[in-house]
């Protein structure tokens, strides 16, 4: 017999009101209300304690549920360049179709949210958040679960499997199509600069990449493998380390498209000319990326779709509906374009 599984979105099957919430903590309603609430004078020992059993038995609203504002609270880990545009762009198409505003907060290259943000966003009470390449911790989890406002994540850094819903990309299969086409054009040295190591992306393209070279029966040089930030500094830092190497990598696979660029820098300083010395693959396909002189050859990632995606899995949670499945994964594909070519030796 198989075991079915909840749909995401359904209510815990015995909700437990602030007084019982109250009676197993061992505190007053008062103390279990401010917790709810997202008040802050309540020792952290207690607020978890509370926020511990909201998780474990769920929490039912005695009173009318508190009115959500008409917004869509987007939280981007850094927001800057191609990548943050094109994920607007698509939440934005979806809050447009159901009258929805969006709300943009940063956290400054934190991986996590902290108490200031989580403060805010309860103040402003939004229909639903989306965490874009960051986290939450368990604790803002349950304050926003108290609220009744969902979570999906996009392009999530941690476990998939996390019991959030979340939106991502084919990471792994485009990590092998990267590293495919370059063995293909005869490349035998390639090396990647990945992204953080915190990132679950970043893994599965990297892991991408080791089984393509297997497949291709091509040995795994650690040398060749460096750890990169997704920030064009990191792809200039290391694919200079990479290109002053005795024996140097006549192709590299960047983690994204900004990285990418690093490397076209790294490589103009020591006279090299891509793709003639230097072939590059990129991942994501940023819009500007096509005027990149050569033009890149990329992994095409869904950003707009992946987004767009995502903010309607937000509105049917918001309404009250279950997803019928808790993790969508868009595929990516290669677009080759000036940036790669055989080897020149």
């Amino acid at each position: 017999m198989t075991a079915t599984r909840e749909p995401y979105g359904s209510a815990p099957a015995q909700p437990l009101t602030i007084a019982q919430l109250a009676e197993l903590a061992g505190v007053s309603t008062a103390t279990v209300s401010k917790v709810v609430n997202g008040r802050s004078e309540v020792a952290p020992e207690t607020r978890a304690l509370v926020e511990g059993l909201i998780r474990e038995h769920g929490y039912r609203r005695q009173r009318r549920r508190v009115s959500q504002a008409p917004l869509v609270e987007l939280v981007f880990h850094a927001l800057e360049g191609d990548y943050a545009i094109e994920i607007i762009k698509g939440v934005q198409q979806v809050a447009r179709e159901h009258h929805l505003a969006v709300v943009v907060s940063e956290l400054r290259h934190r991986p996590v949210a902290g108490r200031e943000w989580i403060d805010d966003v309860l103040t402003r009470r939004p229909m639903g958040v989306i965490p874009v390449f960051s986290g939450l911790t368990d604790d803002q989890c349950a304050q926003l679960a108290a609220r009744d406002i969902p979570l999906v994540l996009l392009d999530p850094t941690g476990d998939a499997g996390s019991g959030l819903p979340s939106v991502g990309a084919g990471n792994w299969s485009g990590g092998i199509a990267a590293t495919r086409h370059l063995l293909q054009l005869g490349h035998r040295r390639i090396a990647i600069i990945t992204g953080p190591g915190y990132a679950l992306c970043n893994r599965a393209r990297l892991d991408g990449y080791r089984a393509a070279l297997d497949m291709a029966g091509v040995p795994v040089d650690p040398d060749l493998i460096r750890q990169g930030d997704f920030l064009v500094e990191g792809g200039l830092a290391q694919a200079g380390a990479l290109l002053r190497l005795p024996d140097p990598p006549t192709a590299i696979f960047a983690g994204n498209d900004g990285q990418a660029i690093g490397v076209y820098q790294a490589a103009h300083a020591m006279g090299l000319r891509v793709p003639d010395d230097l072939s590059v693959v990129g991942f994501d396909d940023l819009p500007s990326m096509r005027w990149a002189l050569p033009p890149l050859t990329t992994i095409r990632q869904p950003l707009t779709e992946m987004a767009a995606a995502a903010a309607t899995m937000l509105v049917t949670l918001a309404r009250g509906g279950p997803l019928p499945q808790g993790r969508v994964e868009l595929g990516t594909e290669l677009v080759v374009r000036g940036s790669t070519a055989p080897p020149a030796r």
